[in-house]
């Protein structure tokens, strides 16, 4: 088997304007101030630091990170995941007529936290990364992005 090699942003990054950092502003300090008025001033306090980690990665720049598909397993970064940890997989692609699909790898992990991860690739992979994993015996499961990830890139994040 050869091995199959990529890199993808961490995350796709968005240029968010005054007008966002305002609006999180807002409403990060109405309901932190609405928390001290009910007496509640731990999770005032709770609030203004979400609000203020918020900012900060809101203005991070994404990382690089490197992808590899060996005879072992997935690499992600320095994790890597065997294929015997992994219960299935779903290659994303865009076929023609249907919406604006970005090209995605979706595994199923054994994790109890976060079991399925998405990764980026590109469409010209898609057909080989689909055939490894079917060569190392791993059940192919539709899979797509949860509902709520696309709730938080309509907010901007």
């Amino acid at each position: 088997m050869e091995k199959l090699e990529w890199s993808a942003l961490e995350y796709e990054e968005r240029e968010r304007g005054t007008d966002w950092f305002w609006a999180l502003g807002v409403v990060v300090v109405a309901s932190s101030v609405a928390a001290i008025i009910y007496s509640n001033y731990f999770f005032a306090a709770l609030l203004f630091i979400s609000g203020v980690l918020l900012g900060f990665f809101a203005i991070k720049k994404p990382d690089r990170i490197s992808y590899e598909l060996n005879e072992r397993g997935l690499k992600i970064g320095t994790q890597l995941y065997f294929y015997e940890n992994i219960k299935s997989f779903w290659v994303q692609i865009d076929k023609a007529g249907e919406s604006k699909l970005k090209p995605t790898l979706f595994i199923k992990s054994e994790r109890a936290f976060m079991p399925i991860i998405s990764i980026p690739i590109e469409d010209v992979m898609a057909l080989d990364i689909h055939s490894i994993m079917l060569s190392k015996n791993i059940t192919e499961e539709e899979m797509k992005e949860h509902p709520s990830h696309k709730i938080m890139e309509s907010l901007g994040f």
